[in-house]
């Protein structure tokens, strides 16, 4: 959802996730998504600022409020009924992240929107992502990123980088692959849910 200059909102990559979404849950499929902040402002990019810790992670929740309500709204007006919860629950406009309400959502074919991390700092939304995964008994987790898979290093950066078909968590570990942070994979590893890294970007 990144806008020109590496940050903001673009609304045509918006509506195209939004889309893309639709054609998934169309297929009888059951959504819920984490959403991230990078493209407004990362909590460690805040820190660089002169942020204090803590401070600059709450300000990266507040990221992921903000674009989870912009997918909300595109979702809604191309008849995709949502349900936005937030681990940071800011009165009228967004409530709290309750799971026997995420479960219902589902059951009636609402995507549900996870927002606010898990509402502590030091955390990325990586682990959130883990974290509702476990919740809800999803079936796998499909991570979003700028590359096709996981490498032995960063393909953009690097163009000898080694691709892996596949790789066990316990490796992903060992090689401190930086695909998710260590508490997010540790917690797909305990429960053995299977993890799929995708380009976002890719046609």
């Amino acid at each position: 959802m990144t806008g020109e200059g590496g940050a903001g909102i673009n609304p045509a990559a918006l509506q195209a996730l939004a889309e893309e979404i639709k054609e998934v849950r169309d297929l009888g499929l059951e959504i819920a998504l984490v959403i991230g902040g990078g493209n407004l402002i990362r909590g460690a990019q805040a820190s660089d600022y002169g942020i204090e810790r803590v401070t600059a992670d709450q300000v990266g929740m507040l990221a992921t409020i903000i674009n989870g309500l912009a997918l909300r709204d595109v979702l809604e007006e191309i008849g995709v009924p949502t349900s936005l919860q937030s681990a940071l629950p800011i009165g009228e406009v967004v409530g709290p992240s309750v799971r026997a309400h995420a479960l219902r959502d589902l059951k009636e074919k609402k995507v549900v929107i996870y927002v606010g991390g898990i509402g502590n700092p030091f955390f990325t939304t990586d682990t959130a992502a883990s974290l509702r995964a476990m919740e809800i008994g999803a079936e796998i987790i499909l991570k979003a990123t700028k590359v096709d898979g996981v490498y032995d290093s960063d393909p953009l950066e690097n163009p000898m980088a080694v691709k892996f078909n596949y790789i066990s968590y316990h490796d992903l570990l060992q090689k401190r692959l930086r695909v998710m942070d260590s508490s997010a994979i540790s917690l797909c590893m305990d429960n053995q849910l299977p993890l799929v890294v995708f380009n976002i970007g890719a046609k």
